[in-house]
Formats: C-alpha cells, structure tokens, sequence
C-alpha cells in the first residue's frame, strides 16, 4: 500500500534568509499525522540565501544526512570536522552523546539548495562521528544507488540503524524494480522532476509512505531524483 504525501501540503517555514519545507513535523509545523515513518524523523527542503544560514547549534542521538542539490553549504563542527558539500556528495554526522555545528553558504552571489534528512539511531550515547562521500551521478541514472546502510555495502556511508537509503535518476520510459524485505517499510521522496512508483504518478517535493509491498516500480521518470528509504516496520517510532 502507497499512502501519498503531495508536496503542497507539507509545512513551510519563512525567514529572511531561509524558506524550508517539511516532510515531517518540525519546529513550529506540528501535525500529530506527520510525526515522521519509522526510524524516518525529518525531510527538510531548505533554500539558504547567499552568505547566511545555520549558526553553531547541538544535536544528539540523531543520524544527520546532509543532501546537496543545487550550490554549497560550508559545514563546521564540535569535533574539528570542516568541508564544503556539493551536487553529488552525501555528508552524515552521528549526533551521538552531543555534537554542536553550523551549516553556512559560503557563496556571496547563489543560494544552495538541500535536503536534511534525520533518521532515529538504534544506540544512543556513542561518540559522535562524521562521515562525507562523493559520488559520481552517472552511476545513479537509470538504477537506484545504495548511499546508507548498517554495513556500509557497496560503497555506502555506514548508518546506526536498520535502514537503507537509495538515490536513483530516472528519465527513460523503463521499469526498474526495487526488492524490499519481508515485512519492510519504505518511503519515497521525490527530490525533482517526476516519476511512476508502483503505478502511482509522483511529482517534486511529493512522498509516499509504503507498507506491505514487497517491491516498488518506478518508470515513466522525467528528469526525476529520487530518495528511497527502507525502514523496518518500527511501531514504536512516530508513524
């Protein structure tokens, strides 16, 4: 079963320097629906105007994805971690115990545009840790690209949960299918352009939660990007 999240109806935020959309209550957007899917807490879309954005702040126990589409974003930590995250890198801080951080646009002319996107941790209380890969996007077109998972398989970024996370672009009238395990969840967030997933059409900035299905489709991909999330079917995390 896809349950459809269309992008218009996620929360906006506004300021001076900054327009976010989310996926997921957070901040001042609260609804108890949207209370993240699984270990799946957030999906934030930012735009940060040139020269402003995220002052030194503290997070912990929390899997941090930082997801570049257009522009730069200047990242500096507690720990002494510093560097620039572009189209095709994929950066993860693990909050751990406690980790302070900024997150800055360092272009003087061009907003950056980018996902952050927090997944819930299976332990607590570890030293955090930061972790940042480039990959090369002809590798995702056409197929859907393991970018996170528990082991580090493939080449992906090792995460502190029982979950993978897929990117994939798609412009081609083809069929691709994606396994999921047994009783798997997953969600689909659609970064831009559109695509078909299980027969459903999606669009920018559009998500489905999926239960109970043991592949998804995608084809009739139009410059789409996509996010694929596979979550176990955690009932005790928000749903």
């Amino acid at each position: 079963m896809l349950e459809l999240r269309k992008s218009s109806d996620r929360g906006v935020a506004r300021v001076d320097w900054l327009e976010s959309r989310h996926t997921f209550s957070f901040g001042s957007y609260d609804d108890p629906k949207q209370r993240g899917f699984s270990d799946l807490l957030v999906i934030n879309e930012d735009r940060v105007q040139p020269g402003t954005g995220f002052d030194m702040h503290s997070h912990r126990d929390m899997e941090i994805f930082t997801y570049v589409l257009q522009g730069e974003l200047e990242h500096k930590d507690s720990t002494g971690n510093g560097s620039v995250i572009r189209p095709g890198d994929v950066q993860l801080m693990s909050a751990g115990r406690g980790i302070r951080h900024s997150e800055f646009n360092p272009s003087s002319s061009d907003a950056v545009h980018f996902l952050q996107i927090w997944i819930a941790p299976q332990v607590k209380g570890l030293r955090p840790h930061y972790q940042q890969a480039h990959y090369d996007l002809a590798q995702w077109r056409g197929q859907l690209r393991l970018i996170a998972s528990p082991d580090g398989a493939h080449g992906s970024l090792p995460v502190l949960q029982d979950a993978r996370v897929y990117a994939g672009l798609f412009d081609f009238p083809q069929e691709v299918a994606l396994e999921l395990g047994p009783r798997r969840h997953a969600y689909v967030h659609v970064v831009r352009g559109r695509v078909d997933v299980s027969g459903e059409r999606m669009e920018q900035g559009d998500g489905a939660r999926v239960r109970n299905e043991p592949r998804l489709f995608f084809s009739g991909g139009q410059s789409a990007e996509v996010l694929v999330f596979d979550l176990r079917p955690n009932e005790l995390a928000p749903s």
